[in-house]
C-alpha cells in the first residue's frame, strides 16, 4: 500500500504495471467511496410514510383554452392580448427540452484494482486490499485523495483488447464455418459428378431402348399381314367348328332315336318317335327314301300312342327342335310406341344391405329380390307385401332366376354354391357345389332341366337338375366370369368376363346382345359376325347391368351414379330415371314392359311405371 500513499505519478506507475498484466476497465464507484470517507458509517432507521388521501388534495383549476368572446363585450386590445398569449403557449409547447448530457466520469484507481482482482478471481487479495484501503481512509490519510483517476487511454486500451478478443473468437468461428462449408461444397460437387455420370448412362440406355423399340416395331409390322390372315382363318375355323358341332348333335340325336325305335320294333313294343329334321340342304331332302327310312315313317304314322320312359338317374338331353320365342311377336312395328316416361311409384325397404338382384315371375305379378344380407324375398305386387323369405346361404347372394314354370327359384351366392328352392314351401331342394370361388350369376334353360352358373374362378358350369350333377365346365376366360345367360328358347349360352370379352357357347341362332363396362360404355353386338354394332358412352360412372324389355326396343342400364338410363334402340335417344340415392345394382322390366324394377346399394327395390 506504500505506492498508494505517494504522489500521483507512483499511482500511475502501479496502473501501468497492472495494465501490463492485462487489466480491464471497471465501473464508476468513486462517489460511493467519497461518501463513506466523509460521513463515516451508515445506519438503517425505520420510517413510516403516510399516504395522503386524495380527498384532502386541492386540485388546481385549469382554464379552458377554447376561449370565446361574449357578445357585446368585444374589445380589440383584449382580443389581441388573448391571441398573443395563445401563440406564446403554443410556442412553448412546441419547444423541445434538451437535457444536458452527463459528463463521463473517469474511473478511480481503487475501483480499477478491485474490479481487476474480482475478474482474476483473487478473492483473498481483494479482501486484504479492501481492509487496508478502508482502514487508511478511516485514519484520515489525506494522500489517498490525491491518487487521481485512471487515464482514459488505459480504459480505451482495455476496451480495445476486449473487442480484439471478441473479434478473434468470431474469426475462429467464421473459419470453422468456412471449413465446414468447404467440405459440404466438395461433397456436393462429388454428388453432382456422380449424378451427371448416372444421367449420361441413363440417356445412353434410353437411346438404346428407343432403337430397340423401333426395330421391334418394324419387326412387328412385317408380321401384321400374316397375323391378319391367321385371324381370319381362325374365325373361319371357329364357324366351321360350330356348324360341325351342330350337325353332329343333330346326327347323334337322330341315331339315338332310331336305335330306340328299332329296339322297340324288335321287342314288339309300340313307340311313337318325334319327327326330326335331318339334312343340311334341300338336295338331301329331295333324295329318295331307303327301305329303313320308309319303314320308320310308316311305323310313326301307325303308332299314335306315346310311352314315357323315365329315369331319374339319367342325364337330361338338350332339346333339338326348339319352339319359337313367344316374345318375338311383340316386336312388330304396328305395336304401341315404346315407353320412356317412367316415374317413381313405390319404394320397398326389404334388405339391410345392398340389393344384388331382382327378378320377375314368368307368369304372375311376383317379384324376387336378393341381397347381400344372405336373404331372398318374394313380393306380391303392386302392394309389395313379403310373401316368402328364404335363407340358407352362408354368404351374400349375387343373382337369382325363375324356372320357366315359375315354381322353382335358382340362387347363386358368394359361398360358391347354387341352390334351387321350392317356392311353394320355401325349402331348398337341391344344392350344386363345384365352383372354387364366389358364384356371380345363374340362369335357367328354357326347357327347365339345366341351370348354368358363372364364377370368380374363371369358369362357367352347366348343371343337370335331373341327374343332380355338373354336365360340363366351360373354360376359356382369363378372368372372373361375371354374368351368364341362356337365350330364350335356345341352346345358346352367353358369358361376359372381367377379361373384357363376351363368349358364346354352342350358338344356334342369331340375336343382338348388349354389354356394359366399368367406364359406362354400353355396346350392342351381333354375335353372328362377332362384331359390335354400336357403342354408346353413358359414362363416366360405371354400368352395373343392362337388360332389354320384352319388345327388344328399349335397353335399360343400371349406373353407378344412381341413374337408370333408358336407350331407345330405334331413335338412339337416351332417357334418364333419377330416384335412387346411391348406386343402382340391377334393373329388370316386367313382361309387358309397363313397369320397371330396380335394386340399389341402399337395400331398396323401387318400381317405376
Amino acid at each position: 500500500m506504500a505506492a498508494q500513499r505517494g504522489t500521483p505519478s507512483s499511482a500511475v506507475r502501479v496502473l501501468e504495471e497492472a495494465l501490463g498484466m492485462g487489466l480491464t476497465a471497471a465501473g464508476d464507484a468513486r462517489d460511493t467511496a467519497d461518501a463513506v470517507a466523509a460521513e463515516g458509517a451508515y445506519y438503517l432507521e425505520q420510517v413510516t410514510i403516510t399516504e395522503t388521501s386524495e380527498d384532502d388534495y386541492e386540485y388546481e383549476e385549469i382554464p379552458d383554452d377554447n376561449f370565446s368572446i361574449p357578445e357585446g363585450e368585444e374589445d380589440l386590445a383584449k382580443a389581441i392580448q388573448m391571441a398573443q398569449e395563445q401563440a406564446t403557449d403554443t410556442e412553448i409547447l412546441e419547444r423541445k427540452t434538451v437535457l444536458p448530457s452527463k459528463p463521463a466520469v473517469p474511473e478511480v484507481i481503487e475501483d480499477f484494482l478491485c474490479n481487476f482482482l474480482i475478474k482474476m478471481g483473487m478473492t483473498r487479495t481483494l479482501d486484504c486490499f479492501q481492509s487496508e484501503w478502508y482502514e487508511l481512509i478511516q485514519k484520515g490519510v489525506t494522500e489517498l485523495r490525491t491518487v487521481g483517476n485512471v487515464p482514459d487511454v488505459y480504459t480505451q486500451i482495455m476496451l480495445l483488447e476486449n473487442e480484439n478478443k471478441n473479434l478473434k473468437k468470431d474469426l475462429k468461428h467464421y473459419k470453422q464455418a468456412a471449413d465446414k462449408a468447404r467440405e459440404d461444397l466438395l461433397k456436393i460437387q462429388k454428388e453432382r459428378d456422380f449424378h451427371r455420370m448416372h444421367h449420361k448412362r441413363i440417356v445412353q440406355e434410353k437411346n438404346k431402348l428407343i432403337n430397340d423399340l423401333k426395330g421391334l416395331k418394324l419387326h412387328y409390322a412385317s408380321y401384321e399381314p400374316t397375323i391378319r390372315v391367321l385371324h381370319e382363318k381362325h374365325h373361319t375355323l371357329l364357324k366351321e367348328k360350330m356348324l360341325t358341332s351342330l350337325e353332329r348333335d343333330k346326327v347323334v340325336g337322330q341315331i339315338s332315336g332310331l336305335q330306340e325305335i328299332l329296339k322297340n320294333v324288335e321287342i314288339g313294343h309300340s313307340y311313337h318317335a318325334p319327327e326330326m329334321k335331318v339334312g343340311r340342304s334341300r338336295e338331301k331332302e329331295n333324295t329318295p327314301e331307303g327301305p329303313t327310312q320308309k319303314g320308320l315313317r310308316e311305323a310313326r304314322e301307325q303308332n299314335k300312342c306315346k310311352t314315357k320312359m323315365k329315369g331319374n338317374t339319367k342325364d337330361s338331353e338338350f332339346p333339338i327342335d326348339m319352339q319359337p320365342n313367344a316374345n318375338l311377336n311383340v316386336c312388330k312395328e304396328n305395336l304401341s310406341p315404346a315407353k320412356f316416361d317412367y316415374k317413381l311409384k313405390n319404394i320397398f325397404r326389404l334388405h339391410e344391405l345392398p340389393v344384388s338382384c331382382v327378378s320377375m315371375h314368368p307368369h304372375k305379378d311376383i317379384l324376387v329380390s336378393c341381397g347381400e344380407d344372405r336373404l331372398w324375398k318374394v313380393l306380391g305386387l303392386p302392394k309389395g307385401n313379403v310373401l316368402l323369405t328364404g335363407f340358407g346361404h352362408t354368404d351374400w347372394l349375387s343373382d337369382c332366376c325363375f324356372h320357366p314354370s315359375g315354381n322353382t327359384l335358382a340362387t347363386s351366392s358368394g359361398d360358391t354354391t347354387v341352390k334351387l328352392w321350392d317356392l311353394c314351401k320355401g325349402d331348398c331342394i337341391l344344392t350344386f357345389e363345384g365352383h372354387s370361388h364366389a358364384v356371380w350369376s345363374c340362369t335357367w334353360h328354357s326347357c327347365g332341366n339345366f341351370v348354368a352358373s358363372s364364377s370368380l374362378d374363371k369358369t362357367s358350369k352347366i348343371w343337370d337338375v335331373n341327374s343332380e350333377r355338373c354336365r360340363c365346365t366351360l373354360y376359356g376366360h382369363t378372368d372372373s366370369v361375371n354374368s351368364i345367360e341362356f337365350f330364350p328358347f335356345s341352346n345358346t349360352l352367353l358369358t361376359s368376363s372381367a377379361d373384357k370379352t363376351l363368349s358364346i357357347w354352342d350358338a344356334r341362332t342369331g340375336h343382338m346382345i348388349a354389354s356394359c363396362d366399368a367406364r359406362g360404355v354400353t355396346k350392342l353386338w351381333d354375335f353372328r359376325k362377332l362384331l359390335p354394332i354400336v357403342s354408346i358412352d353413358i359414362g363416366p360412372s360405371p354400368g352395373n347391368e343392362v337388360n332389354f324389355d320384352s319388345s327388344g326396343r328399349v335397353l335399360a342400364q343400371a349406373s353407378g351414379n344412381g341413374v337408370i338410363h333408358l336407350l331407345d334402340l330405334k331413335s338412339g335417344e337416351i332417357h334418364k330415371l333419377m330416384g335412387h340415392e346411391s348406386e343402382v345394382h340391377t334393373v329388370v322390366f316386367s313382361h309387358d314392359g309397363e313397369i320397371l324394377f330396380s335394386g340399389g346399394s341402399d337395400g331398396t327395390v323401387r318400381t317405376w311405371s
